[in-house]
């Protein structure tokens, strides 16, 4: 069994075929998928939840997790209504996560100490209700190793407001160097890697994923984004993770079987759930 440990099912990219898609990830051996509740606006957040509440249950599909937080994009609209929102969400027993959040100076998008601030008062939430988080960081395009601002004020952010709460999380969609893997590892998060990790042009994240211990990892579509290879550019789904699981399998000469086991026990333990994480 694999758990997606990071797809957008509340996507209006699903609206004509979600329950079909979900079958299909449980018939290609998806025993569970974590749905990112960020929603198109921060208003928007509660949105996995609702797709947990209508599918979980059905048969001959995955079992489903939700998240709740803002994107770094939009922290500008961060209120107490928000925030509200977001503590109420972080108590349903379907939530198990805080995110996805973090900083994006990549793209247009809230000015770089609005996001900073907004990550800070999630984790303040997310600390008050115990939840691990779901991090987003992508630097700005052609920064290298020694120039990674993004990172460098994320680590900060973390340093000062999250490791003492030992939660730790997951680096969704990881990007980054071996540096920035290895003090992730440090502040007890798991790195979770998407179908760009199939990517011709990879290498060096594939360099990255080779050094990582098993037990640091999680597997992730993203979907309806980041298509593995060779599908990419089409939606992407749940069903599509088997395909980054396998890479991630020949990266660190083990079976796909290790690969889905491992990652399921480490699923299992950051979010503190039970061995029936993905059996009905």
């Amino acid at each position: 069994m694999l758990i997606d440990s990071h797809a957008h099912l509340d996507s209006e990219r699903y609206a004509d075929d979600r329950g079909a898609m979900l079958s299909r990830a449980f018939e290609a051996g998806v025993g569970a998928v974590l749905a990112i509740g960020i929603g198109e606006q921060a208003e928007g957040m509660d949105r996995a939840l609702h797709v947990c509440r209508e599918f979980n249950g059905q048969p001959n599909m995955p079992r489903l997790y939700a998240s709740a937080g803002v994107y770094p994009h939009n922290t500008h609209e961060i209120d107490d209504g928000v925030l509200a929102k977001l503590d109420g969400l972080l108590a349903e027993p379907e939530v198990i996560a805080c995110g996805e959040i973090g900083l994006d100076y990549y793209h247009e998008g809230a000015a770089h100490p609005v996001q900073r601030a907004g990550l800070i008062r999630q984790l303040e939430i997310a600390a008050g209700r115990k939840r691990p988080i779901l991090i987003h960081c992508r630097p700005k395009d052609g920064a290298g190793e020694d120039d990674k601002g993004a990172w460098d004020d994320l680590f900060e952010i973390l340093e000062g407001h999250w490791r003492q709460t030992g939660l730790g999380g997951v680096m969704h969609c990881f990007g980054g160097g071996w540096e920035q893997a290895r003090r992730s590892l440090d502040l007890g998060f798991l790195v979770s890697f998407a179908g760009n990790l199939t990517y011709p042009k990879a290498q060096p994240l594939r360099d990255v994923a080779a050094k990582l211990p098993l037990d640091g990892i999680l597997v992730e579509t993203d979907a309806p984004w980041l298509a593995p290879a060779p599908d990419r550019g089409k939606r992407n789904e749940p069903a599509f993770v088997t395909r980054t699981a396998h890479t991630l399998a020949g990266l660190l000469a083990v079976t796909d079987e290790e690969i889905a086991a491992e990652t399921t026990k480490s699923f299992s333990r950051l979010f503190r759930l039970g061995a029936d994480v993905g059996n009905w």
